[in-house]
């Protein structure tokens, strides 16, 4: 049977909907989405050459693109694909004025900052490869408004904080990692890999959680910082034995130096009053 989702959930979907960040100002166009995100990266490779305002006000035509790492579709911004280009600075919450984009691939870079909640506005955001870069802060919660999200991988950052419980419910999610975090607190219970989840529901094992030494909770195994591992439980209750064991020994030393001590004063009080005259 599926795990019944918390209580409450759906007064925090609700919560999310009413907190999430309004739309930016000036049109939700392609154009503005790829002129805020060059802004706000470093290109010191120059990997992005043609990334110009000339280009920006057309980046389409058809399915084909003017621009590199875009991918279009019917003349609308369809993937943003920029790995391992060595870009730095940030990402623009501008990016979510792409309103078609499907895919968002910046991982193996050195981009850092937090990741902008206003990519909750990608409706149709169906993968999230952020992996390998400098990202700090919180995951933002209000990723699970991203119904299409399939694909969700933020590894080897430096994110804090709790895993949101909502990601639990994006129920096309079937690849998840956050691996060597900073992130801390419990594994939210249905994006944990227990058996008895339906195949509906998504399953993730300890390869998407393990690095974050704060991160507990199945399927992690217990760490030294909530429960004591194996070893230490041996341990501990070798040195207990031990000191038990000497501990006894001790003490029946010491009764048996007591008896040995009560037993030669009862022996020479016999002899004094043998030696006592009679009156």
């Amino acid at each position: 049977m599926p795990f019944p989702p918390p209580p409450g959930w759906w007064i925090g979907i609700l919560l999310l909907l009413l907190l999430s960040p309004p739309a930016l100002a000036g049109a939700t166009t392609d154009e503005s989405c790829l002129s805020g995100l060059w802004r706000s990266l470093v290109d010191p490779n120059v990997s992005l050459r043609n990334w110009t305002k000339a280009n920006f006000a057309a980046p389409c035509n058809g399915f084909t693109s003017y621009l590199t790492g875009v991918t279009c579709n019917s003349g609308r911004v369809y993937k943003l694909a920029l790995s391992g280009l060595s870009l730095g600075g940030s990402i623009s919450p501008f990016v979510a004025n792409c309103s078609n984009l499907q895919s968002l691939d910046l991982s193996s870079n050195q981009i850092a900052g937090g990741i902008p909640p206003e990519i909750s506005a990608l409706l149709n955001l169906a993968v999230l490869n952020l992996s390998a870069n400098r990202f700090a802060g919180p995951i933002p919660p209000q990723l699970a408004l991203c119904a299409y999200l399939n694909v969700i991988d933020l590894h080897a950052n430096l994110l804090c904080g709790r895993i949101p419980d909502q990601l639990g419910f994006l129920v096309r999610l079937s690849s998840f990692d956050v691996s060597y975090n900073r992130l801390e607190g419990p594994i939210p219970v249905l994006l944990a890999n227990r058996s008895g989840v339906e195949a509906a529901l998504p399953r993730f094992n300890a390869s998407s959680f393990i690095g974050n030494p704060n991160l507990y909770g199945y399927p992690l195994p217990p760490t030294t910082e909530r429960g004591l591992s194996v070893l230490s439980i041996v341990g501990i209750g070798l040195g207990s034995g031990l000191f038990s064991l000497a501990l006894s020994f001790t003490a029946v030393c010491i009764w048996l130096r007591v008896t040995e001590r009560a037993a030669m004063m009862a022996a020479d009080e016999g002899k004094i009053s043998h030696l006592m005259p009679e009156y």
